[in-house]
């Protein structure tokens, strides 16, 4: 497929001032899709009693971190009651499903492939294998990660692809965090094609979805020690497996969106030569106890304020560097930029700034920007211009869909992507990991936020070529994927928190303090 067919869908399905990208325009309620799938009929393994590592990251990465639920007042008023993750998603609507695979030293039992069921902390066994992959002391394991489009189509319509994609983002960078904290590494392996990862997974089984929701192949981390040659054995494996479970379906109706399955056909990935480097791994900053604190504000205060030191060292977390979770994961150097809306930083003037995440776009995006910015450095390390001083409060709330949390945090921003030039060097089936970039941004943003006693939303929704326009842009070189927000939230009283599992009743995230 081509560059052209990515344009389309990508134009395709911007939001304009005049009119959004195409859905249903209301939420069918008895459509809902279940939050959670589950395969009937596959053996199950309950990890909370489990000290083996997977258990850990999967914890710390997919778990459930908590349950809220809202009481209305007013006697036998219904109250509503839903689950939060660790990973975070559009709408809370969680398309991303995982899968681990591992041989008998991973301590899960015979070599094999496990569907991850989130809901339970549990692994359901789809497949055992006759023959392990994995030499026998071989703690390492693989995650595979797919995605559900009609979770997300069924609120957002076509431009749900998108979300799925970041999304995946944030999960990858979720497992990659996870993973250092128990003092493992993790990369993404390139080598593996999407039919690769269906057939490994099982997800290209008709017989096992026979009215289930399909899942479309995301991507394979490797868990523990690197290795080029599992890909061919553990094929073979499942191949030669017994496989067992059916796919629950999640919505007894369904609206088909066409042009979500044209660009996922047109975005699959064959096999690329790229290796996952080796390098020396820091220990996570990230406290379990933080990672799962983690949540998305529903309303910032609109006053408060961040210290100009504490603001620089958020955008040096998002700087990728080498042997740093969650960006060594990554097989390719950064394409996603910041526009940023500075509102109330103490000690910087407010304004819209650029923060460019690698040095060689610079010059290539300054040039496709409007001619009348300043782009004063604003930092002596950071890659941070002013671009042009004021108030844009107002401007960045109209361009995230008239949202007030766009206006009322520290700052908002809009990832730009590299667009074209990532495209052309890649290829077509890279479009989807620009929005996995965003995601690890996003994901990095979340807990910097959290670590500084604030909270962070992900914001899916903006006018895209609205925010061009602002900053000049004119073609598909540079394109805006994904909008954030930092402040302090405001909380809703009526809601009470749980924990994610009643086994850890003991554990209850501290609230996060005054910056």
């Amino acid at each position: 497929m081509t560059k052209g067919d990515v344009h389309r869908y990508h134009d395709g399905t911007k939001h304009h001032f005049h009119r959004f990208a195409r859905s249903l325009g209301h939420l069918d309620w008895a459509s809902q899709p279940h939050p959670f799938r589950s395969f009937a009929g596959a053996p199950p393994i309950e990890l909370r009693a489990l000290t083996v590592a997977a258990a850990g990251v999967l914890r710390c990465s997919l778990g459930l971190s908590a349950w809220k639920e809202l009481r209305r007042p007013g006697a036998g008023a219904p109250s509503a009651r839903w689950s939060l993750r660790v990973n975070p998603s559009s709408g809370n609507l969680h398309p991303t499903e995982a899968y681990v695979i591992a041989g008998p030293g991973a301590g899960l039992g015979a070599a094999g492939v496990w569907h991850y069921a989130a809901d339970r902390h549990a692994l359901e066994r789809r497949c055992a294998f006759a023959e392990s992959p994995f030499a026998d002391e071989d703690r390492t394991f693989l995650i595979a990660l797919t995605s559900i489009h009609w979770r997300e189509a069924w609120k957002y319509g076509e431009r749900a692809f998108r979300y799925c994609q970041h999304d995946l983002g944030h999960a990858i960078a979720a497992v990659s965090i996870a993973s250092s904290l128990h003092d493992l590494d993790a990369r993404l392996l390139p080598g593996w094609s999407h039919d690769d990862i269906a057939a490994a997974t099982g997800i290209d089984r008709d017989e096992d979805y026979p009215d289930a929701e399909r899942e479309e192949p995301g991507c394979v981390l490797e868990i523990g020690q690197a290795s080029s040659g599992r890909r061919a054995a553990v094929l073979a494996a499942a191949r030669a497996g017994v496989w067992t479970g059916r796919a629950s379906q999640l919505s007894g109706e369904h609206v088909q969106w066409t042009f979500i399955d044209e660009i996922a056909a047109a975005t699959r990935d064959g096999r690329r030569c790229e290796n996952p480097a080796a390098a020396p791994r820091e220990r996570s900053a990230y406290s379990k106890a933080l990672i799962l604190q983690r949540r998305s504000a529903v309303a910032l205060d609109g006053a408060s304020s961040i210290g100009a030191d504490r603001f620089f060292e958020i955008l040096d977390r998002a700087m990728p560097r080498a042997g740093v979770a969650p960006w060594d994961a990554l097989w390719w150097d950064a394409r996603i930029h910041f526009a940023l809306f500075v509102h109330r930083v103490a000690g910087l003037v407010p304004g819209l700034y650029a923060f460019v995440r690698n040095d060689a776009a610079t010059d290539r995006l300054r040039a496709a920007c409007r001619r009348d910015f300043e782009w004063t450095r604003a930092h002596r390390d950071l890659p941070l211009f002013l671009l042009a001083r004021g108030d844009w409060r107002a401007l960045a709330r109209r361009l995230s869909c008239d949202q007030d949390i766009a206006a009322d945090g520290f700052f908002s921003l809009g990832m730009i992507a590299d667009f074209d030039a990532s495209l052309d060097a890649f290829g077509a089936s890279f479009y989807r990991h620009l929005f996995w970039e965003s995601g690890f941004v996003g994901q990095a943003l979340y807990l910097e936020a959290e670590a500084k006693g604030a909270r962070a939303t992900g914001i899916g929704c903006f006018y895209d070529d609205p925010v061009h326009d602002v900053l000049g842009l004119q073609d598909h070189a540079f394109q805006s994927l994904y909008h954030f927000t930092i402040g302090i939230p405001v909380e809703d009283a009526r809601l009470t928190t749980e924990p994610g599992y009643a086994w850890e009743a003991d554990f209850l995230p501290p609230r996060p303090s005054a910056v």
